[in-house]
């Protein structure tokens, strides 16, 4: 009788583990879900909100930063359609990466890897995505 309490609880354990390990990716894939769509509907101030503090010294003011994104990353201002991929969580979630998988409006696909890191209050800032043309997964 005592192995079933014992297997429960076990099983319990890993199960709770394993939903802690999610916990960074999920915050990091709701993060780049919530700008992504304050790209799509034009929302500077709530877009630059979602960017780390290394990334706000860079781009002062949320006007310069919608410029840049709007110059540079236009599969992410103005996806067609996405996905997340692969993911990867480092130092007890400290950083993650997060691969998008992107077909822009022009049906061309793109990847974008963006690394989110936690900040001193616990929350999670995207600190830079890197974006590359191609037709499959590159992976992280």
């Amino acid at each position: 009788m005592r192995a079933l309490p014992l297997a429960a609880f076990l099983c319990f354990t890993a199960f709770a583990g394993a939903a802690r390990a999610e916990e960074p990716v999920q915050a990091a894939q709701g993060l780049i879900e919530q700008q992504i769509q304050a790209f799509l509907h034009n929302d500077a101030a709530a877009a630059y909100s979602f960017a780390a503090p290394g990334i706000k010294a860079l781009f002062p003011d949320q006007n310069s930063f919608f410029a840049m994104v709007k110059k540079n990353y236009e599969p992410v201002y103005h996806p067609g359609n996405y996905a997340f991929g692969k993911s990867r969580a480092i130092d007890n979630g400290a950083v993650v990466y997060q691969e998008v998988l992107i077909t822009g409006t022009d049906d061309k696909s793109w990847t974008a890897i963006y690394q989110i890191n936690r900040q001193p209050d616990g929350s999670y800032k995207i600190n830079g995505v890197q974006i590359l043309r191609n037709t499959t997964s590159e992976g992280i």
